[in-house]
């Protein structure tokens, strides 16, 4: 993946398009009684909520360290992204399989379909500008990786976590479109709460995705493996080092790397000469790697690359 977007532009707009589709759902289930018009309008309420908390975690990353951080608060937007899929689950599939058994238990004929089927059309409209938004910033930080292995690789969650829910956004509009028809055809309401379900099943397997991934960057990821061999490479090459052993990295934020890595000294040279070989070594990885914040180097004799 290449450096993560350092704008909330793609968050902003998804989140005017879901406040505009929640007041459209809301109004639209209001007027037709639909269970899964409902539904989505809470799905798109949870969606304006994680846009909100994904923008306050870049925000809240980026503040200094200081005394009670030393590392800094970058951790705060993986934080915020595992809250994201918390809620995903809990608000979003949660209340939708709720609804749709309630709806399947207490049938409620729907009426004015057609003001839901035009709901619908708008907010799959509104979804899906949102979602090429995200589609396209997402495929430029990409880069030559595949889709799901990008998703895996991403160390900046709000381009995927955005990407993911609009995706299930669209779904959850068919579905709900779906299952109106149905329930229009048959004079059958109980398509209209299985819809609903379906949503939330959607929603909870979404969650699910997005839980993973962020926990796995939450309690910390290594950087590329490309960045890892490059650092490397560039100690190696300073003149009085005979060997580098481990280079262990950790991203605390998506252009918050921390790299500790051991290297072997010529036992020729003096102190001060392995100074100046270290601080040669920052400024090439500074250059280099802007992302890497903090480079520590320990003198380790016999260092070699771990086996692999």
């Amino acid at each position: 993946m290449s450096a993560p977007a350092e704008s909330n532009r793609t968050l902003i707009i998804a989140l005017a398009a879901n406040l505009g589709i929640a007041a459209a759902k809301f109004v639209a289930a209001a007027i037709t009684g639909s269970s899964a018009m409902l539904t989505e309008g809470v799905h798109s309420v949870v969606d304006s909520a994680n846009q909100l908390l994904l923008m306050w975690g870049r925000h809240a990353a980026r503040r200094p360290a200081d005394h009670r951080h030393p590392f800094g608060h970058g951790r705060e937007l993986y934080f915020w992204s595992f809250v994201v899929a918390v809620l995903v689950f809990a608000l979003g599939a949660g209340v939708s399989v709720y609804e749709g058994v309630i709806h399947i238990l207490e049938p409620e004929p729907a009426v004015s379909p057609l003001v839901a089927y035009g709901v619908l059309l708008i907010s799959f409209l509104l979804e899906g500008g949102s979602t090429v938004a995200a589609f396209r910033e997402f495929r430029a930080a990409k880069g030559a990786l595949g889709w799901f292995e990008a998703v895996r690789e991403s160390k900046d969650p709000p381009t995927f976590i955005v990407l993911l829910e609009n995706g299930a956004a669209m779904a959850g509009i068919g579905a709900a479109g779906i299952g109106l028809a149905l329930s229009q055809l048959t004079g059958n309401p109980f398509f209209d709460g299985a819809a609903s379900i379906v949503i939330g099943l959607i929603l909870g397997a979404t969650a699910w995705l997005l839980a993973v991934e962020s926990k796995a960057l939450l309690i910390g990821e290594a950087a590329d493996p490309a960045l890892v061999e490059g650092i490397r490479a560039a100690a190696g090459a300073q003149p009085g080092i005979v060997g580098v052993g481990e280079v262990r990295t950790v991203h605390s934020a998506p252009d918050q790397i921390t790299v500790a890595m051991s290297a072997d000294f010529d036992d020729g040279i003096s102190a001060g000469d392995v100074e100046r070989i270290v601080a040669a070594i920052e400024r090439e990885v500074a250059v280099r790697w802007p992302a890497v914040k903090r480079l520590y180097i320990r003198p380790q004799q016999g260092a070699r690359p771990p086996a692999a």
